[in-house]
């Protein structure tokens, strides 16, 4: 296998796909400046045993850098444009009948520590299981039995601008970063990965985290969309969910932000025992009525909404939130997560997460409309940082300089444009998978929600895969009792790892 990864590692490929990160992304790219005018590409290969899914097992581990080359047509052909990292995880002795898991995280920015230190990797972080600051190393670096490794070959991808990852000198960003160009570029490196190890014949899975899910729609209509495009799925894997982008910003006007946002008011509050409920499936399933139903009404009437029916739902507004009549009168209904943050535990002196609402926070002083900053956040960044530098550094042997970026700010400079509509246009990539799902009657799809993630809700993405087009016998919906990233909590761990071994297995 290495003789073959080593050759096409260094062969040419072509050049598209994802964009700036301002600060973060262009130091990888000056970080290239000093490099000689041809790279060769790094390959890394160890061998492990592990426990997986109670399957003993030995593995091969690769990491490895993939180079993308320039449109040779173009003024800069075959020019050394961007350096991919993957990280593979492949059973011995390698079986090109085993299903593979192409994997990454989102941000867009975001390297793939999250899931492959946190969830599916053979090793993990151990953070707090409970909602705690991470504190000070050393983090402990656990076998994961979590790991999927059982049931399918892993490839942790972090494409341009994350992880280990990054442009050349002179490269032009607006070619890597963006919705669609960032989409061809992963999807040419899975390809060259299929191509190097001889795996068009296996059964083969998609997904990501948040933004995660939002390059997997694009990446499968890469794949999949056109005549000439040629690798065919199994499954596409969702976790934290954000497709429809007009549930993300309650600018004005827009109520849609206030309606998906709704059910995760209230298992925050329930989860915090503001509000009482038997469980945290009942408070939500309540709050999806009214949020659906007599909430959305009554945002969509506007200033028409009569004195009485506005003082019906203001007091069940305040039964499922927690929140005051006068705190919602005086928002006119319409609360935005940030102020729900601040607001919610205020009398307490705490604020609550905007990843994970399990976590609390206590700012500077207790006024204000916004928290300081995001404790469910701040409470795992270290671990998986520190975790994923030494892994990948003394574990698997990757030799750099350069730091591993976990999360840096592409987004700023992200082109979000989708035939020219531009931002401002109605963003929603659901379609892409819908138009996947009916072209190829084998793909099915798993979608994995944490019940007290704000910065992917929950109903936002039961909203956004139930639209027109999307054949719902073919989607599997799963819930856990964490955040945006709830494999940390050990419990949704396990449970995550079982139900997706599941999924594959299904196929």
């Amino acid at each position: 296998m290495n003789a073959r990864i080593l050759s096409a590692l260094s062969a040419a490929a072509l050049a598209l796909a994802l964009s700036a990160a301002p600060a973060l992304a262009d130091s990888h790219q000056e970080g290239a400046s000093s490099q000689a005018a041809t790279i060769e590409p790094q390959v890394k290969t160890t061998q492990h045993s592990g426990t997986f899914g109670g399957v003993r097992m030995n593995y091969t581990a690769t990491i490895a850098e993939t180079i993308l080359e320039g449109d040779a047509s173009s003024s800069q052909g075959g020019k050394q444009e961007a350096v991919i990292v993957t990280t593979s995880y492949v059973k011995d002795p390698a079986d090109t009948s085993r299903p593979v898991f192409f994997i990454y995280n989102g941000g867009p920015g975001s390297g793939s520590v999250w899931l492959q230190m946190g969830a599916f990797g053979p090793k993990r972080v151990a953070i707090p299981s409970d909602a705690r600051d991470d504190g000070a190393p050393p983090y402990p670096i656990l076998d994961n039995p979590a790991s999927l490794l059982d049931v399918a070959d892993l490839v942790f991808i972090d494409p341009p601008g994350t992880g280990f990852s990054y442009l050349t000198k002179g490269t032009d960003t607006s070619k890597y970063y963006g919705l669609r160009q960032d989409a061809r570029a992963v999807a040419s490196v899975i390809r060259r990965w299929i191509n190097d190890n001889g795996r068009w014949n296996s059964p083969k899975f998609l997904g990501g985290e948040s933004y995660g899910t939002s390059r997997t729609a694009m990446v499968v209509d890469e794949l999949e969309g056109s005549t000439y495009n040629d690798v065919a799925l199994n499954g596409l894997i969702l976790i934290s969910t954000i497709l429809d982008f007009a549930g993300r910003e309650p600018t004005p006007g827009n109520e849609m932000a206030y309606i998906v946002t709704l059910p995760n008011m209230a298992t925050a509050a329930y989860y915090h025992g503001v509000v009482q409920a038997s469980s945290v499936e009942a408070i939500a399933q309540e709050a999806r009525e009214f949020a659906i139903g007599p909430f959305a009404t009554a945002l969509l009437k506007g200033q028409s909404l009569p004195d009485a029916e506005r003082a019906a739902v203001r007091a069940r507004l305040s039964q499922l939130t927690g929140l005051s009549e006068a705190y919602l009168d005086r928002a006119n209904l319409r609360v935005t997560a940030q102020r729900f943050y601040k607001e919610l535990l205020r009398d307490r002196g705490l604020t609550i997460g905007r990843l994970d609402a399990r976590y609390t926070g206590v700012d500077y002083d207790n006024a204000g409309e916004h928290p300081d900053s995001d404790p469910s956040f701040y409470g795992i960044d270290a671990g998986y940082t520190a975790a994923i530098n030494q892994w990948a550094r003394e574990g698997l042997g990757f030799e750099t300089d350069r730091p591993y970026s976990s999360i840096g700010g592409l987004g700023a400079r992200w082109d979000w444009s989708l035939s020219g509509q531009g931002r401002g246009a109605y963003l929603n990539l659901a379609p892409f998978i819908g138009k996947a799902m009916r072209q190829n009657s084998g793909l099915k799809v798993f979608n994995a929600q944490g019940w007290y993630d704000f910065a992917t809700p929950f109903f936002g993405a039961e909203y956004s895969l139930n639209r027109m087009g999307i054949p719902q016998d073919r989607v599997t919906y799963k819930y856990y009792d964490a955040g945006h990233t709830m494999y940390i909590r050990d419990e949704d761990r396990e449970q995550l790892s079982e139900d997706i071994r599941a999924f594959i297995r299904a196929r």
